[in-house]
């Protein structure tokens, strides 16, 4: 807005005051006199067109984003912790510490026992999506028994990042364009995904008659949900007895939380190598950019009508190193695009080719 307001422009029109009989050489009691007013004229414009900017949510930066967002009761999600599924030799006191690679873990609840292995909830130390990555041995931080064994095994509530500022950003200016209240659609939408460890949701009114509710869920990494983060969700939602305005649901509402169901798709395509190239090198490529693809459906998956199409799997598979051309694409040996159902999430089964 003020960007012609420059140091060089401002000491020019002062000057240009100035009578043209007074010496206004660099150097001159004038121009020493005016050149750091100018300076500072120049430096007001700049903190003016800052605070213009930050007067809007389009165009503020984080702190006054945030400021903004709380006239609206939104405010950023904070990171959280991973919670993941331990497996031991013996049974473990709650609130033992453990290392993995660079992280520690905690035990936080007891979950069963089963095949001579008893299994517990494990929470990361450490908040953010790094809790998610690590499985495999643990090591005792306080001595517990020389014969003690454990390992982490699943990711049972995924951890997620502070929320970054251009999710904040979007989230602020999409609140004017939905009315949540009350238990209506965008309401359920918008509570179930602010808890910890979900990606997104889908609210099926009115399911199994008058009242009742069902929310399918994904987790944070847009996966399927496990059975410890469904529960979980239940619970913060509508806990028993059902229907009483426990949680979340208003009263009278009685709601059932599923997890959305992978549905797993096998793609094979005539493919022509380039000259020089074998399928073995070009195969891990192929299902890295074909896994890119099927997460951005998964992002997707709240607003539905997902659509596994070949034409967008060849395309992307044809801007592959060593790839010359495909065809004769097939999904799950059919030649047709696949439509999924509402539940449904995409993963990849694997890439062959024909």
């Amino acid at each position: 807005m003020y960007e012609d307001q420059t140091y060089e422009n401002i000491l020019d029109r002062s000057l240009a005051r100035v009578a043209s009989d007074v010496d206004k050489r660099e150097g001159s009691v004038i121009m020493n006199a005016i050149a750091p007013v100018s300076a500072e004229h120049a430096d007001v414009y700049i903190q003016l067109g800052n605070i213009v900017n930050n007067g809007y949510a389009d165009t503020a930066v984080r702190e006054f984003l945030i400021l903004r967002c709380k006239e609206r009761g939104i405010i950023p999600y904070e990171a959280t912790k991973a919670t993941l599924k331990g497996k031991f030799n013996m049974e473990i006191p709650i609130g033992s510490r453990f290392n993995l690679n660079e992280l520690n873990y905690v035990a936080t609840a007891f979950i069963e026992s089963a095949d001579g292995y008893f299994y517990y909830k494990m929470e990361c130390e450490t908040e953010g999506t790094n809790g998610n990555k690590f499985f495999g041995e643990l090591s005792s931080i306080e001595y517990i028994d020389k014969d003690l064994t454990g390992e982490l095994t699943e990711l049972l509530i995924p951890a997620e990042d502070e929320e970054d500022t251009e999710a904040l950003r979007t989230r602020y200016l999409n609140s004017f364009d939905s009315n949540p209240f009350g238990g209506n659609k965008q309401d359920y939408v918008e509570k179930t995904d602010a808890l910890d460890g979900v990606g997104g949701t889908v609210v099926i009114p009115v399911w199994n008659g008058g009242g009742t509710v069902k929310l399918i869920i994904i987790n944070s990494d847009f996966g399927v949900a496990s059975s410890t983060l469904v529960k979980a969700v239940q619970e913060a939602i509508d806990p028993d007895p059902q229907g009483t305005g426990s949680g979340i649901a208003p009263i009278g509402h009685t709601v059932t939380v599923v997890s959305a169901v992978g549905k797993t798709v096998s793609i094979k395509s005539r493919i022509t190598l380039n000259d020089g190239y074998q399928w073995s090198q070009v195969k891990p490529k192929a299902e890295e950019t074909l896994e890119a693809y099927f997460l951005e459906m998964r992002k997707n998956w709240e607003k539905g009508n997902l659509v596994v199409r070949i034409s967008q799997i060849e395309n992307r598979l044809l801007n592959l190193d060593g790839i010359l051309d495909v065809a004769d694409t097939q999904l799950n040996d059919v030649a047709s695009n696949l439509a999924l159902a509402q539940e449904e999430i995409p993963l990849l089964g694997g890439v062959y080719i024909g």
